[in-house]
């Protein structure tokens, strides 16, 4: 993986680096950016990069390894607080919406690279497929302890409203997306009580 400074801190021109990359790779993709155009907008030399970097991949690597990090925050923050187990789902739905709305919103940067990393062997494909894994896996046991039993087919069914939203976010009207997807997160949790 990355490297950071020999203290273990991250140091400010990997930062600069891994923030351009971010900004880039989610506005434009990630085979359309060069190293040369994230070294010149990071503003470091070719060695900074390969000091912190071992290549175009790592660095891509880094930058869905910091997605996967906010998107985990994000639905830990979601989750906390003395709500019900069902308002825990609601709320996780809630801050997905949040991310649709947001100025710039492009997607979901995971299918986004899954899109440009077909072949299932590739490392940058495993790291998504390890993420989706996670977030199917901590919506299915919120649908769990919301009375869902089994489960595993409202979570596969929350994890498709959710990647249709993210998809029809960047296309159509975010308010409208994420008006629908929350009343699909509505339907999901009333067909338990079905």
């Amino acid at each position: 993986m990355s490297r950071g400074t020999k203290d273990g801190s991250t140091s400010e021109a990997r930062s600069r680096l891994l923030g351009t990359a971010t900004r880039v790779f989610y506005a434009e993709g990630i085979h359309s950016v060069g190293v040369d155009r994230i070294i010149a907008e990071a503003q470091v030399t070719r060695a900074t990069l390969y000091r912190h970097f071992a290549g175009k991949e790592e660095l891509v690597l880094a930058y869905l390894d910091q997605a996967d990090r906010g998107i985990r925050a994000q639905v830990e923050g979601a989750q906390a607080g003395g709500e019900s187990a069902d308002d825990k789902v609601r709320a996780v739905g809630r801050a997905i919406t949040e991310g649709i709305r947001s100025p710039g919103f492009r997607g979901c940067a995971f299918l986004n690279a899954v899109a440009e990393y077909p072949d299932p062997g590739h490392p940058i494909h495993r790291a998504v497929l390890a993420h989706r894994q996670w977030f199917l896996d901590t919506v299915t046991e919120l649908l769990a302890q919301a009375g869902h039993v089994p489960a595993d087919a409202a979570g596969r069914h929350f994890v498709m409203l959710r990647d249709g939203a993210m998809t029809e976010g960047c296309l159509f009207d975010p308010e409208l997306v994420s008006e629908t997807f929350l009343q699909g997160v509505e339907g999901i949790l009333r067909a338990r009580t079905a």
